[in-house]
């Protein structure tokens, strides 16, 4: 793994020394409202006895994506974080302006997640970029940054990460989703600034902004658990049902709505579909004129829109394309698993101490 002789010596954050042993909450200043109110990032560190990795795992770079706040807030109530080898280092709330907006961006409307790595003298968004690197990135050897689909949009649990890397590979194959999406770096973005520092870092998405969804914060904090045990960061489980190798995706296609009008979907997030399969139809208020959407190729849906109303060229269904019938069988069966969830994680307050 990267960086792989770290030890757990002090970690410096926020001018605050967090020492072997020792688990501490802190504020990293971002910067002063109007009314003279301190804006901070909340950060919670929790240094092990003993050598090992040092993770940062992010939520809420868009303040509308609030599943990650959830995962991060069960994930340091687990009762194995007592026997961490290693550092955590979590970060709840990174885009605290839009949390308490309700909205993805920062007051000036730019996207955080396209700022990075930043500077320390930009713009507001540029300066929060600056600061989680600074602080937080650049002092850990892997990552885990928690994403939603968009207002709207619903997306199946999925890892996004650069597979071509082994290190970040393994990873992804270990935290567990049913796919996992071959994506490039895309620029100003944490994973490629982390990429950079030589930082493996993966992408988790699932679920819709603004919206608490249970499966998907159950798997992610099963898939993050799963990737420290890969680090040997926490000790192996003591009995598993072991991880199913997922189906990694290296194309995927955007269908867009042809025409503007109301859309009545006929295909559910994760089922399997077929060419030219209807995904649903497009009609006016009055259902004088319908228009079929259909699919372009073989693939699962891993992302869709929830929303009745489209505007011509609005994008609808999101589908992982496939090579082979089999990984579309592979994918349909694990996706069949995380909706009995209860079956397939462990109860989480068997986890939570």
């Amino acid at each position: 793994m990267a960086k792989a002789d770290v030890d757990s010596r002090a970690l410096t954050i926020g001018g605050i020394e967090i020492a072997p042993g020792q688990t501490r909450s802190l504020n990293l200043p971002l910067a002063m409202l109007y009314t003279h109110a301190p804006v901070e990032m909340p950060v919670h560190v929790i240094n092990g006895r003993r050598a090992g990795h040092r993770l940062f795992i992010t939520a809420a770079l868009h303040g509308d994506e609030l599943n990650g706040i959830e995962i991060i807030r069960r994930l340091l109530n687990t009762r194995m974080m007592k026997r961490l080898r290693g550092c955590l280092v979590a970060v709840p709330i990174v885009n605290v302006f839009g949390v308490l907006n309700q909205s993805r961006y920062l007051p000036d409307r730019r996207d955080l997640n396209r700022c990075f790595p930043g500077t320390e003298k930009g713009s507001l968004a540029a300066r929060v970029a600056d600061l989680l690197m600074s602080e937080i990135v650049s002092q850990c050897t892997h990552g885990i940054d928690i994403h939603t689909g968009a207002l709207h949009r619903n997306n199946l649990p999925q890892i996004r990460a650069a597979m071509d890397d082994p290190v970040t590979a393994t990873l992804a194959t270990a935290f567990g989703t049913p796919v996992v999406l071959n994506s490039n770096l895309r620029d100003g973005s944490l994973r490629q600034a982390a990429a950079e520092l030589g930082i493996p870092t993966l992408l988790y998405e699932s679920g819709e902004a603004l919206r608490f969804d249970e499966t998907c914060i159950r798997v992610g904090v099963q898939g993050i658990l799963n990737v420290m045990r890969t680090l040997e960061m926490l000790p192996p489980a003591k009995r598993s049902r072991g991880v199913k190798e997922p189906v990694v995706i290296r194309s995927s296609t955007w269908v867009r709505a042809p025409i503007g009008g109301i859309v009545r979907t006929h295909i559910r997030l994760g089922e399997q579909v077929e060419t030219e399969q209807q995904l649903a139809t497009i009609s006016d208020p009055f259902g004088n004129t319908e228009t079929q959407v259909t699919s372009p190729g073989q693939g699962i849906i891993i992302g869709r829109s929830n929303l009745p109303l489209v505007n011509e060229g609005e994008a609808l269904f999101h589908v992982a394309r496939f090579r082979r019938k089999s990984d579309a069988r592979q994918v349909t069966e694990a996706v069949g698993e995380l909706e009995v969830i209860d079956s397939l994680l462990p109860p989480m307050e068997s986890e939570i101490r």
